[in-house]
């Protein structure tokens, strides 16, 4: 199955990146918007939903800046998903970069399913 890469960017009003990364840079901070329960093994995570839950091995990580995983069911080799922060220089706004890889077939769906949780985040987050 061929597998785009797509980037979203979502613009949070009125937050730090310190609270943004609270929020995607640990398990029980992407508890809190992610997914119902998340648990952590070292680089592996397991995030639970109401009747799934899938594992993902983080595999890239910068403190304060992202956070990058890879489904370990997924057969794509350049297939993951990270949650970036990106701070203008000028202004000082904060914006998440969402990445995500996904077929053209679905590729609305997985938006939507982004911007449902980003909706979320915010809540949480006040912004």
């Amino acid at each position: 199955m061929n597998k785009n890469k797509i980037t979203i960017e979502y613009d949070l009003k009125n937050v730090s990146p310190n609270s943004v990364w609270s929020y995607i840079g640990s398990s029980n901070g992407l508890a809190d918007w992610f997914a119902d329960k998340v648990d952590c093994d070292g680089r592996l995570y397991t995030f639970h939903w109401l009747t799934s839950e899938q594992s993902a091995r983080q595999t890239g990580f910068l403190n304060g800046v992202f956070t990058r995983f890879k489904w370990l069911d997924d057969d794509d080799p350049k297939a993951y998903f990270e949650f970036r922060i990106n701070v203008d220089e000028l202004t000082g706004n904060v914006t998440l970069e969402i990445t995500d890889f996904t077929t053209e077939e679905e590729k609305e769906e997985c938006i939507d399913l982004w911007n449902e949780q980003v909706l979320t985040l915010r809540r949480k987050l006040g912004s």
